[in-house]
C-alpha cells in the first residue's frame, strides 16, 4: 500500500495563496499526498510580490532528487522556474520518470513584465518543455510561447497546436483574459489527428482569485495521478478551480486579491 504522490516544485509564496502553499493545499484537498521542492522564496501578500530570492539550482535539482528516489510521485506539476540553472536542473531531474508531469509557465508579471530572459526561454523550450505531458499558459503566456496573437477560442488552439511543435504531449490554453462571462480553456492534444477539446464555465465574481493557476494545474495533476485521463482530469481540475472559486468568493483574507478556499469538500488520503 502507498499515497497517491503528487510533486510540486514551485516558489514560495508566504501569503499562502499561490505558489508552493497553494499547490499543497490542493494537492491534499484531493486525497493526494503532497511533495515539494521549493525553487524560489518570494515575499508577497495578496497586494502583489515584493522581493524574490531564487533558490541555487543545485539545491532545487537535489530537492527533486530526494523526492523522486524515495517517494516514487505519481505525477508532477511545476510552477515558478525562471532561473536558467533552475531550469535546467528541473529539466535533468525529471528526465526519463516516466509519469505525467504538468508545466504552469509563469512567463509574465500580472503587470505585463517579462520574468524569463531570453537565455532562460531558449532553455525552458529545449529541455524543459519536451519533458512535459501538459502546459497551462494562459493568453499571454500562449502568445509568447507561440507568437500567435489570441483573440478568439480559434486562435488559443492555433498557438497551442504552434506549442505542440516544441514537444510536450497536451496543452492547455486558458481562456479567463478574453472578454465575457463564459471562461472557455481549450485542450489541444498531439497524436494524428490532434484533438481539440472546449471547456466552459461561468465566470465567478471574486476578487479572490489569487493562486488560480496554481490550483488548476495542481488539481490536474492530482487527478492524473489518481488515473484520470488527460481529458477528464482536466475537467475535474477546473471544476475544483471553479468550487474553490466560489466557496471563497465572500471571504476577506487580506487588503489585495485573496486566496481561494481549497478545502470547501477535502477528501481522505487515499492509499492504493
Amino acid at each position: 500500500m502507498k499515497y497517491i504522490t503528487v510533486l510540486t516544485i514551485a516558489g514560495s509564496d508566504c501569503s499562502g495563496g499561490a505558489g508552493i502553499q497553494a499547490d499543497i493545499k490542493t494537492i491534499s484537498a484531493l486525497g493526494c499526498y503532497a511533495a515539494s521542492a521549493i525553487t524560489a522564496v518570494t515575499v508577497q501578500d495578496t497586494c502583489g510580490v515584493k522581493d524574490v530570492l531564487p533558490v541555487p539550482a543545485k539545491w532545487v535539482g537535489e530537492q527533486i532528487k530526494a523526492a523522486m528516489e524515495d517517494l516514487m510521485p505519481d505525477a508532477v506539476k511545476i510552477g515558478m522556474v525562471t532561473d536558467k540553472g533552475v531550469i535546467s536542473a528541473v529539466a535533468a531531474s525529471l528526465n526519463g520518470h516516466g509519469i505525467p508531469v504538468i508545466f504552469d509557465p509563469v512567463l509574465i508579471s500580472s503587470s505585463g513584465y517579462p520574468l524569463v530572459s531570453p537565455e532562460a526561454m531558449d532553455i525552458l523550450v529545449k529541455e524543459l518543455i519536451p519533458i512535459c505531458t501538459l502546459l497551462t499558459p494562459n493568453i499571454p503566456e500562449a502568445e509568447t510561447l507561440s507568437g500567435v496573437t489570441i483573440r478568439t477560442s480559434e486562435d488559443m488552439a492555433a498557438a497551442g497546436r504552434v506549442i505542440l511543435m516544441n514537444g510536450c504531449r497536451a496543452v492547455l490554453v486558458k481562456g479567463g483574459h478574453l472578454r465575457g462571462h463564459d471562461m472557455t480553456d481549450v485542450l489541444v492534444t498531439g497524436g494524428h489527428p490532434q484533438e481539440v477539446v472546449h471547456f466552459h464555465a461561468t465566470k465567478i465574481d471574486s476578487r479572490n482569485t489569487h493562486g488560480t493557476g496554481c490550483t488548476l494545474s495542481s488539481a490536474i495533476a492530482s487527478y492524473l495521478a489518481r488515473g484520470e485521463n488527460m481529458p477528464n482530469a482536466v475537467a475535474k481540475g477546473k471544476q475544483f478551480l471553479s468550487d474553490a472559486l466560489a466557496a471563497g468568493k465572500d471571504v476577506s483574507i487580506g487588503k489585495g486579491h485573496g486566496p481561494l478556499n481549497h478545502f470547501f469538500a477535502p477528501e481522505k488520503l487515499i492509499i492504493k
